[in-house]
């Protein structure tokens, strides 16, 4: 990571301009136990996926429920900031690719974590919906 902005086309900037707010409020919401917004960002029409670092799927009628469950984890936020590593759009599918760094309430605990993602979305009645999401811990360094 040499810590420079990556470069994009303009059609890359302006899905980042309208796609990074509404994820940044959907993970802060889920973070404050509200799963509202992920149900709205999150494609109703298959095939969609998740690799979660804690919960996995596939297909909307087995990710809603779940996705339900996940905000039962969550009871605050403090901060959030996704910081993009890579991006892209061609036609109706786009990815992101980053780390996302949260201040979080998880299971009564305060944690300060960052994880691995990647997103894939679908244009879907002219707005961008995810149907991928792979997310991991960044695995521990050693000194």
């Amino acid at each position: 990571m040499t810590g420079e902005p990556p470069v994009m086309g303009k059609e890359t900037e302006a899905f980042l301009a309208e796609i990074l707010p509404k994820q940044r409020d959907m993970t802060v919401a889920l973070h404050k136990g509200d799963v509202t917004p992920r149900i709205a960002l999150w494609s109703h029409n298959d095939p969609t996926t998740l690799f979660g670092s804690h919960i996995s799927g596939a297909g909307w009628t087995d990710l809603e429920p779940k996705f339900r469950k996940e905000a039962f984890r969550f009871a605050g936020a403090t901060g959030f900031e996704f910081e993009v590593i890579a991006a892209g759009t061609s036609g109706s599918l786009a990815y992101t690719v980053g780390f996302e760094h949260s201040h979080a309430v998880v299971d009564g605990v305060p944690a300060d974590y960052t994880m691995r993602t990647t997103h894939i979305y679908r244009r879907e009645d002219g707005a961008w919906r995810i149907i991928h999401r792979h997310a991991d811990f960044l695995p521990v360094q050693s000194p």
